[in-house]
């Protein structure tokens, strides 16, 4: 099918489509978001080029789909409670010989809705679809609501 509104020579380069995958991820002995950057920070400084990456074993089947657009969703304490856009994959070798995968992430971590999660091992894949909303920028200063009303309002589906 021929594009009347963009000519070939516009289209290289570009994604072929708007597909993507969001992940999901257990921040395992972070208490809330704060602690989660301050982590991050730490870790970028100790790393070349001062860019953090999370390290996991496994390589995402839906690579291609994930950096289309995708971020990776927080777990905090049971909750998806942030996320940061993916910028790449970078393959890392450990000391061990052992081929891993660095998911390299964004420097901006952005609150969102927060919505109940059970625990799981690794990563898991999110839809878009199923993905908690972005906090409003004003909102991410409020102070939070305390835990068991935060847990009983996402249990009946209020945010």
């Amino acid at each position: 099918m021929w594009l009347e509104t963009e000519s070939v020579d516009n289209l290289v380069g570009k994604p072929v489509s708007k597909k993507f995958v969001h992940m999901m991820k257990l921040s395992v002995g972070t208490e809330n978001i704060a602690q989660l950057i301050a982590w991050q920070q730490h870790r970028a400084e100790l790393s070349p080029g001062g860019q953090y990456y999370h390290q996991t074993r496994m390589w995402p089947k839906r690579e291609a789909e994930i950096i289309n657009g995708g971020s990776i969703y927080w777990v905090i304490k049971g909750e998806i409670s942030a996320r940061q856009r993916i910028i790449r994959l970078d393959e890392k070798i450990g000391i061990d010989g052992i081929r891993r995968c660095g998911i390299v992430l964004d420097h901006e971590v952005i609150p969102t809705v927060s919505t109940l999660r059970r625990p799981f091992q690794g990563w898991r894949y999110l839809a878009p679809a199923d993905a908690p909303a972005d906090l409003p920028k004003g909102r991410a200063q409020e102070e939070p609501l305390p835990d068991e009303l935060n847990r009983a309002l996402a249990e009946i589906g209020l945010l």
